[in-house]
């Protein structure tokens, strides 16, 4: 009888958590719906707030800018720092927005263009599955529209929502955890479709389904997680790096075409996705290697546009 007990204890602790993240979901749906500038005028505040008052993560932020670019001035990096603050608030008033939206409200503001779409299709053509290696740079929570971006070259998409798994680590707050779920499958056509995989599972799931062409999108710039095991690839950003393996380990073992993902921030409101092919079949290559040109490609993107990453994350621990 205890255990019992115990047990539906912990399922109404489960349910009432998964409908307090359903009401949240459903109040970012309806004041997303709200015009994008009304967002950024309160991601303004919240930026105001967060350097100014709260000070988020301010000694990391200026620790990591620093470090990163030995060569610039105090000026410069002052400036990197005021910056990235103001791309913080932009990232959660872009979160909102996004979180409601749909298709043909991304195609009208055109907050994303796809330069060069047709780079992935053919890989996606060619190879029995793609990994593409994102990063934090421009705001990768709107990864959930990419089929609904439009192409500066009228390129063609060669795979469809249904296709497409981003690679997840769960949050420690199962409620934080369902909200950026949900919020990450908007557009709201997407709304019921299985589109995420916790990392924990992705070499299951990728041998699962080795048959079936995919599209795996996996965040690759985070430190490693406990127990994920650590691989130093060397210096980036002239810092002794440790980086994580396993999407690349998956990649080599399933022969999938690896692709880079630069989001450049052009102005506010605008950003570029470009696809930078790594190589077109992983298991000619090893997984350090891959790494390592993904973390050179990163470099170069930090250094053309160096407020737009997540620098309060602790990369380097």
């Amino acid at each position: 009888d205890y255990i019992q007990g115990s047990l539906e204890v912990v399922e109404t602790e489960l349910i009432m958590k998964k409908l307090f993240a359903n009401i949240i979901r459903a109040c970012i749906v309806v004041v997303g719906k709200l015009p994008l500038k009304f967002h950024y005028f309160m991601g303004d505040i919240l930026s105001w707030i967060a350097e100014k008052l709260l000070r988020y993560r301010s000694d990391v932020v200026w620790i990591n800018i620093s470090r990163s670019f030995p060569e610039k001035k105090y000026k410069e990096l002052k400036g990197i720092y005021k910056d990235f603050y103001r791309h913080l608030g932009e990232l959660v008033a872009e979160f909102i927005w996004f979180g409601g939206s749909s298709y043909d409200r991304l195609r009208k503001h055109g907050i994303v263009r796809l330069t060069n779409i047709n780079a992935l299709s053919e890989l996606y053509d060619k190879a029995p599955s793609v990994t593409l290696l994102s990063t934090h740079c421009g705001n990768w929570e709107l990864l959930g529209g990419l089929p609904g971006y439009d192409s500066e070259d009228g390129g063609r998409l060669a795979f469809s929502e249904k296709e497409i798994y981003v690679v997840y680590k769960k949050m420690s707050s199962e409620i934080s955890d369902r909200v950026f779920a949900l919020n990450r499958i908007a557009p709201l056509e997407l709304v019921g479709t299985e589109c995420e995989v916790e990392s924990k599972n992705i070499l299951r799931f990728s041998i699962a389904n080795k048959d079936r062409k995919c599209l795996y999108i996996y965040p690759a710039d985070q430190a490693p997680y406990k127990g994920a095991g650590k691989h130093p690839i060397g210096e980036f950003m002239h810092q002794p790096t440790n980086a994580m393996i396993g999407s690349m380990g998956v990649a080599c073992k399933l022969a999938h075409a690896v692709v880079y993902m630069k989001m450049k921030r052009v102005e506010r409101g605008h950003y570029e996705m470009t696809f930078i092919p790594i190589c077109e079949d992983a298991s000619k290559m090893t997984p350090e290697e891959i790494l390592r040109k993904y973390y050179d490609l990163l470099e170069e993107e930090l250094n053309e546009t160096p407020a737009n990453w997540l620098w309060s994350h602790k990369r380097w621990k």
